[in-house]
């Protein structure tokens, strides 16, 4: 039988008779062609998490990678150790949480204007509807027996208006608490809401205006004045209901009756030395941050003070006079609908008091004492009250 010549060098040799050397360079080529295809694969669709705990990984990862970018991470202190996604989303979605392990506000529009939230997740931060707790924009700081209570019950009615009902006394008595505290007795406000609260004392405490610009410069502040005279015999009144073995108001206004001097280390008389402590509130507040509310006036017409109120803090006058009654055995307006409610509201039992009958000579006496001071007063808000006519 004849035998096939064998193939010759130029010509097609069988993978069979290959040499040891062509073997070695197919399988190279071969490697080299898989790993490229592989990277071209991986690059065309990047591969899946194929586990619950590899995705939450990869969630975990960006989430952070999110926070280190908007500085919120550092912020908030989160530890080396990883976290399972869940609690980092909750951690993103429960913005009080957060805030209150790393002591910054987290409402959008504060956050944001502190940069310590980035723009582009500052809308993320709580869950829509429920509101987020802010420092007042807007504080009620005085005077006590002007009408402050009223004032804060009337605005209550504004849709764009939460306040707190009790009074904090942060700025006064509880400081030493910080603002994370006093911003947990806020209520939650949704975007365009205004957060308030009423502290009377604030007006007369000296250290309280620098207190509050450190908080915010841009604080607001609503101060109620009344005649002094009539504020001082109302604040006497509240007291004698408490202690009904005080001394006389006429033994407590004068240090001596025959020389008719006036006692101002009084309470009740030096809270009515209004440009007194109006000059300390300049040291630290514009004129034009600072709004004078007539006590007189918000029973005379609390539409028309509470008209001048809402344009003071940018918001649409809904409170009108559709919203109020007048209540002849207590001498006040009353609410037609408070707050949360369908029924009428009037001011409780410890106001409008009935006051003590006051000689008319320490009467004039103490007109004579506050005339000078009510003059500047006018002078300085370039507003008469009318006190002096």
């Amino acid at each position: 039988m004849a035998v096939a010549p064998a193939a010759t060098t130029q010509g097609w040799r069988s993978p069979v008779n290959r040499t040891p050397q062509s073997r070695r360079a197919a399988l190279m080529l071969a490697s080299l062609l898989t790993s490229l295809l592989l990277l071209l694969h991986c690059l065309a669709s990047p591969p899946r998490s194929t586990s619950r705990r590899a995705a939450a990984d990869e969630h975990e990862f960006d989430s952070r990678r999110r926070l280190e970018w908007t500085g919120v991470g550092e912020a908030a202190g989160y530890p080396a150790s990883r976290r399972s996604s869940r609690v980092l989303a909750d951690q993103l979605e429960a913005p009080e949480k957060r805030a209150e392990a790393a002591g910054i506000l987290l409402a959008p529009e504060l956050a944001v204007a502190d940069r310590r939230v980035s723009p582009r997740l500052a809308g993320r931060l709580s869950p829509l509807g429920e509101g987020v707790k802010k420092l007042p924009q807007a504080l009620i700081v005085g005077v006590k027996k002007g009408g402050t209570r009223a004032l804060l019950e009337f605005l209550r009615v504004h849709p764009d208006i939460r306040a707190v009902g009790a009074e904090p006394h942060f700025f006064d008595r509880n400081y030493h608490n910080g603002l994370e505290w006093y911003r947990d007795l806020m209520p939650k406000t949704l975007e365009g809401q205004i957060t308030m609260e009423k502290t009377p004392s604030y007006f007369v405490t000296k250290e309280a205006p620098a207190r509050i610009s450190a908080m915010s410069r841009g604080t607001k502040l609503i101060v109620v004045v009344r005649d002094p005279v009539t504020r001082a015999i109302s604040d006497y009144t509240q007291t004698l209901s408490k202690k009904p073995d005080i001394q006389s108001f006429e033994n407590l206004t004068f240090k001596n009756k025959t020389t008719a001097l006036i006692d101002t280390s009084w309470s009740a008389i030096q809270i009515g030395i209004y440009a007194k402590h109006l000059d300390n509130w300049l040291q630290y507040f514009p004129m034009e941050q600072i709004l004078f509310v007539s006590g007189e006036r918000l029973i005379s017409d609390p539409a028309g003070e509470l008209g001048r109120v809402q344009d003071f803090l940018g918001l649409k006058r809904i409170i009108t006079d559709k919203h109020f009654y007048f209540n002849q055995t207590k001498g006040f307006p009353c609410l037609k609908k408070a707050e949360g409610s369908s029924k009428p509201h009037c001011l409780g039992k410890t106001k409008g008091r009935t006051h003590p009958d006051i000689r008319p000579e320490v009467v004039r006496r103490l007109r004579d004492f506050y005339r000078p001071f009510n003059m500047k007063f006018y002078q300085m808000t370039t507003h008469n009250f009318g006190w002096d006519d």
